[in-house]
C-alpha cells in the first residue's frame, strides 16, 4: 500500500502542504484534484522522492517500481520510436550485453530475464503506444529534434506508460494531447493494473478511469471513493453538514458568551461563569464554506443581429502560397450557433479557428460576415503574451480606451478580478488567473462570435464547470476547439470534423466519436458530404432560418425556466428562515401564496417549451 503521513512542505516560508495523510489501496486508480496552486504537483514530487517534505514520511510497497512523469521533455537525433524503447533501462542493458555476452550461463539468464519482462513484444508495444498518441509510423521515425516541445512531452508520456511501473504517477497528462489522444489515454489507463496517482482536471477522464478522488484543500487531502461526480456528491453532503455544524457552533458560542458576560461579575455564578469561558476557548470555530469569486464569471452578452454571422463557400486557407491546409470548406454560423471542431492536432482545428476570427484570408472561395459581427477570439499565446509586469486594471484600461475607471472594473469584476486581484500583477497570477484574464479582455466588446482555441488548459475543475456555465448564459454564437469532453458535450450542438483537408459536419455524438476513435475509426464513417456540396449548404441554410423562431421560442422559455427555479428556491430558503433582502417583510402566508404563483407560472412555462421542443424536432 503507498501512503504518507504528516506530510508538511513550505515554500518561500509558507506552508502548501500541512500535515497531509492518506492510504491509497493496492491497485487503486485516484484522481488527485484541488484548486490551481492547491500544491497537487508539489505534494506529488514529495510522494515520488523528488522533494523533500519539511516534515512527515511516504511509505511505498517494497520493491515496487514507480513511474513518475517529468515535465523536462526529450530532444536529440533520437528517433521517437527509439526513445520510446530505451526508456526501459532494463530491457536495453540486457539486449546490448546479448549482443557481446559469451558464457553460456549468463547468456541463458540474460534470455531467460527478457523473456519474462516481454523484451520481444516491446517493438509493438512502443508503436502502438505511439500510435494511440497521435504518431503515425513516419512521425515515429523522426529525430525528437524535429517535433515541438508539446510532441516531446508527448513522447515523454509514451515512455513512461511503456515502463509499465507498478505506481504510476501523472501530473495534468492531458495537457499537450488532442480529444483523439485524451481518449485513447483513458481506455489505455482503464486496462492499466497498477496503481495510478493522476491529477488532472479533465471531468470525463476522472469519471471513466478514477475510482478513488484525493481532493487536497487548504493544506488537507482527504480521500474519497468513487469517480469525479461521486466526489461532487459527497462534497456537497460534507459542505451542508459542515455549514450546519458552523450555524449550530456559533448560537452555542453566542449562548456561552451570553452567559459569562451576564453573570461574569456576580460571585454565586462566578464558577459557572469561569466553566463556560473554559468552554468557548476549548471550542474549535468551524471553518466557513469558502465562497470564491473565480467560480463565478459572466459574458457581456451581444446586441442581437440577424443571420447569418458569417459563411463559407468554397473556401481554401492555408499559410503559404498554393498549399492549402483546407479546402473547399463550406460553412454558415448563426447567431445562437455552438459548435465544436473536432479532429486529430495539425489536421487544420486552428486555421479553421483564425480563418473564422478573420486572422487568415481565404486563398480561393468566398468568406461573407455580417457588418456590424464582432469576435471575440481566445487562444493560449494571448495568456502566454501577457506582459507579467502590468496589472488586469492595466491590462483592460489599454484594451477599453476611453472607458472610465468603473466600466473597466466592471468587466474585471465579471470574471472575478476585484478588489486587490484587479490591481496584483500579472506575472504573480496563477496560469487559471491569467487564463481567466485573457477571457475577460477578448470579450470586453460583446462579441457577437467568441472562438475559443483550448480554453481549459491551466483552469481546475471547478473553473471549467464555472466557465461552461457562463456559456450557457451567454446569447451569442460559441466555436470551439477543446479535449475537454465534458465541456464539448455541454456547450456545443453542432460538431464538425476537421479531417483530410475537409471539414464535414459530424453526424453523431461526442459518445459516437469517443467510441469510433478508441476503436480505430478514422472519422469519415460518421462525416456527412455537406462541407463540399453547395446544394446541401443551401438546403442546411433554409432550414436553420425556418426553424430560427422555434429555436428563439426555446431558448426563452428555458431561460425563463431557469429564473423561475431561482425564484422557487429564494422563497424556499426563506419559508426556511433565511430570507434575501427582498424577501425579507413578506409573512409565510404572503410566501406560500408567491410560491403558488410562480410554481403555477412556472408549470405555464414548461408547458411552451415542450411544445416548441417537439415542434423544433419535427421541424428538423
Amino acid at each position: 500500500m503507498l501512503s504518507y503521513k504528516d506530510i508538511t512542505v513550505r515554500l518561500g516560508g509558507r506552508a502548501i502542504i500541512e500535515g497531509a495523510s492518506a492510504s491509497i489501496p493496492p491497485g487503486a486508480r485516484v484522481g488527485f484534484i484541488g484548486r490551481n496552486g492547491a500544491g497537487k504537483s508539489t505534494l506529488m514530487k514529495a510522494i515520488a522522492g523528488m522533494l523533500e517534505a519539511d516534515t512527515g514520511s511516504v511509505d511505498m510497497p517494497r520493491g515496487a517500481k514507480f513511474g513518475y512523469l517529468r515535465q523536462d521533455a526529450p530532444g536529440g537525433p533520437t528517433s521517437a520510436f527509439d526513445t520510446v524503447l530505451e526508456a526501459d533501462l532494463e530491457r536495453a542493458a540486457l539486449m546490448s550485453e546479448a549482443e557481446t555476452a559469451t558464457d553460456p550461463d549468463r547468456l541463458g539468464h540474460i534470455y531467460e530475464r527478457l523473456d519474462q519482462i516481454d523484451a520481444y513484444t516491446a517493438p509493438a508495444r512502443a508503436g502502438s503506444i505511439l500510435k494511440g498518441l497521435g504518431f503515425d509510423d513516419a512521425a515515429q521515425a523522426r529525430p525528437m529534434e524535429s517535433f515541438s516541445g508539446g510532441w516531446r512531452m508527448r513522447v515523454a508520456l509514451a515512455s513512461l506508460l511503456f515502463t509499465n511501473p507498478e505506481i504510476l504517477l501523472l501530473d495534468e497528462p492531458s495537457n499537450h494531447l488532442d480529444l483523439e489522444a485524451v481518449m485513447w489515454l483513458e481506455s489505455f489507463l482503464r486496462a492499466y493494473r497498477g496503481t495510478i496517482l493522476l491529477i488532472s482536471h479533465e471531468r470525463d477522464l476522472l469519471n471513466n478511469v478514477a475510482d478513488h478522488i484525493l481532493h487536497l484543500d487548504r493544506g488537507q487531502t482527504i480521500l474519497y471513493v468513487g469517480g469525479y461526480d461521486a466526489f461532487e456528491r459527497q462534497r456537497a453532503e460534507r459542505q451542508a453538514q459542515q455549514a450546519s455544524a458552523r450555524e449550530k457552533q456559533l448560537v452555542q458560542r453566542e449562548k456561552l458568551q451570553a452567559f459569562v458576560d451576564r453573570w461574569k461579575a456576580k460571585a454565586s455564578k462566578a464558577k459557572q461563569a469561569q466553566s463556560r469561558v473554559k468552554a468557548l476557548a476549548r471550542m474549535q470555530p468551524i471553518a466557513a464554506v469558502a465562497d470564491d469569486p473565480s467560480l463565478s464569471f459572466q459574458f457581456p452578452n451581444p446586441e442581437g443581429l440577424r443571420p447569418p454571422l458569417m459563411t463559407l463557400d468554397r473556401a481554401s486557407v492555408g499559410y503559404e502560397a498554393g498549399k492549402p491546409i483546407l479546402k473547399n470548406v463550406g460553412l454558415r454560423i448563426d447567431p445562437d450557433d455552438r459548435v465544436a471542431l473536432l479532429g486529430r492536432n495539425g489536421n487544420g482545428k486552428s486555421t479553421l479557428a483564425k480563418l473564422i476570427a478573420g486572422e487568415l484570408a481565404t486563398m480561393d472561395g468566398a468568406m461573407n460576415t455580417a457588418s456590424k459581427m464582432s469576435v471575440g477570439y481566445f487562444t493560449q499565446y494571448q495568456v502566454e503574451e501577457l506582459d507579467p509586469d502590468d496589472t488586469p486594471v492595466d491590462h483592460m484600461g489599454r484594451m477599453m480606451k476611453g472607458a472610465t475607471p468603473g466600466a473597466v472594473r466592471n468587466q474585471l469584476g465579471r470574471f472575478g478580478f476585484s478588489g486587490d486581484k484587479a490591481v496584483t500583477k500579472t506575472g504573480k497570477l496563477s496560469g487559471g488567473e491569467r487564463a481567466r484574464l485573457a477571457l475577460a479582455l477578448v470579450t470586453h466588446d460583446a462579441p457577437h462570435l467568441l472562438i475559443l482555441d483550448e480554453p481549459t488548459n491551466h483552469l481546475d475543475v471547478d473553473t471549467r464547470e464555472a466557465l461552461v456555465q457562463a456559456l450557457a448564459e451567454y446569447s451569442g454564437a460559441v466555436v470551439v476547439v477543446s479535449h475537454d469532453r465534458h465541456m464539448l458535450e455541454m456547450v456545443a450542438d453542432r460538431l464538425l470534423l476537421v479531417a483530410d483537408g475537409a471539414v464535414t459536419e459530424y453526424d453523431g455524438t461526442i459518445d459516437d466519436y469517443a467510441k469510433m476513435i478508441t476503436s480505430g475509426g478514422s472519422g469519415e464513417a460518421k462525416a456527412e458530404g455537406s462541407g463540399t456540396r453547395k446544394e446541401d449548404r443551401k438546403a442546411a441554410a433554409e432550414r436553420r432560418e425556418a426553424t430560427a423562431g422555434i429555436r428563439k421560442k426555446v431558448k426563452e422559455a428555458e431561460a425563463e425556466i431557469a429564473r423561475l427555479a431561482k425564484i422557487m428556491a429564494e422563497i424556499d430558503e426563506a419559508l426556511a428562515g433565511k430570507p434575501t433582502p427582498a424577501l425579507k417583510l413578506m409573512t409565510m402566508g404572503q410566501l406560500m401564496k408567491r410560491r403558488g404563483d410562480v410554481e403555477k407560472l412556472q408549470g405555464a412555462i414548461e408547458i411552451e417549451w415542450m411544445e416548441a421542443s417537439q415542434a423544433l424536432e419535427g421541424a428538423e
